[in-house]
């Protein structure tokens, strides 16, 4: 039951994440039947770099995919049914989750949602610039989850984050269920 924990954990939110790829990356490769100006070229470089630093590597890699991996580590660690059936969206902080984690979590997913509404409603090739840069984003955090994960397999103690668990678990939101994040 503990590894089944961790690894629904972590496939879980890594095949949110590729749904996201598959749903937009359409709009992005719309963009080859295109010819763009300058500007758009522009945009659309501007676009994929600014989101692979931006949500790839500050997002993703160095917030959000160590801290899954971390809670999918406290889950193995200490498995409860409820979780372990839910363990994407525990992995993610949005149960069992110290209150400021959880409202982080929720605000995020609502700021994403009107992105997503408002991005709707551009027009080619506005939208699959924007898109080409989002799911370049998602790809580095699907990575960055992928390394974590075999970070955690090698040397679970390697990594020192804090699970962000309640306070009533004690020594558990100390980061002892944690990784260090690269």
């Amino acid at each position: 039951m503990k590894s089944v924990a961790f690894f629904w954990g972590i496939a879980g939110v890594l095949m949110l994440l590729l749904f996201a790829v598959y749903r937009l990356a359409p709009m992005a490769f719309e963009l080859t039947e295109r010819e763009l100006t300058a500007g758009q070229w522009f945009a659309l470089g501007f676009s994929v770099i600014y989101m692979a630093y931006a949500e790839g590597y500050r997002g993703f890699h160095r917030a959000f995919a160590p801290r899954v991996v971390v809670r999918a580590l406290h889950l193995k660690n200490h498995p409860e049914p409820l979780h372990v059936l839910f363990a994407p969206i525990f992995c993610m902080g949005y149960i069992h989750a110290t209150r400021r984690r959880q409202l982080f979590s929720i605000g995020l997913t609502l700021a994403i949602l009107g992105f997503i509404f408002l991005a709707r409603n551009l027009s080619q090739p506005w939208r699959g610039i924007l898109d080409a840069g989002v799911v370049v984003g998602l790809g580095l955090g699907i990575l960055s989850i992928c390394h974590f994960t075999i970070l955690a397999k090698r040397d679970p103690a390697a990594l020192d984050m804090p699970a962000e668990i309640p306070e009533n678990n004690g020594a558990l939101n100390n980061g002892s269920d944690g990784m260090k994040a690269s």
